[in-house]
């Protein structure tokens, strides 16, 4: 598999291709899944979603990773690092999210986890931060299991949000 970026013991992330774009609408559809981001996604965005996720490859070699189950191969999301303007400087953030049925199974934290190693150990940065809404309890829960700290919390996307960061 060449588009393999990491391997967990349960998981795989692997490039995201345009052909994902039906596994992405599972997460993308759903209002309950989207409700921290500014709304669902129907299928044009996604595809639009894919090529920001390619071109951040191209760009920066890192973006959305699609998250998969390695005894199966069954979609659960995405995580990856993707650039953030955060005061006026580019930071390099860890992201997640899964598809709602798989929700509470670790899989975010394996996969942040994976991210962050990846991060440090392959692209060499010495920070990583995550930005979670406020109210997003679950994800900041990952960002903590993965051994990250509150830094600062902004107003970003017309929100609240808390920065968590780690250094290397």
């Amino acid at each position: 598999m060449s588009n393999l970026v990491a391997t967990t013991e349960r998981l795989h992330l692997r490039k995201m291709t345009t052909q994902d774009a039906p596994n992405l609408l599972q997460i993308f559809s759903d209002p309950v899944a989207m409700q921290y981001y500014p709304s669902t996604m129907n299928e044009q965005e996604t595809v639009r979603w894919i090529q920001r996720t390619l071109d951040n490859y191209d760009t920066y070699g890192v973006g959305f990773w699609m998250v998969e189950e390695n005894a199966t191969g069954r979609f659960l999301g995405q995580c990856g690092i993707i650039p953030q303007e955060l005061d006026g400087t580019r930071q390099m953030e860890i992201a997640y999210l899964l598809v709602r049925r798989e929700w509470g199974n670790g899989y975010a934290t394996e996969a942040a986890s994976a991210c962050k190693q990846y991060g440090f150990d392959t692209m060499g940065y010495h920070k990583l931060v995550s930005l979670i809404d406020v109210q997003n309890t679950p994800s900041m829960r990952v960002a903590e299991r993965i051994g990250m700290r509150v830094e600062q919390t902004i107003i970003k996307w017309g929100k609240e949000v808390r920065v968590y960061s780690i250094p290397r």
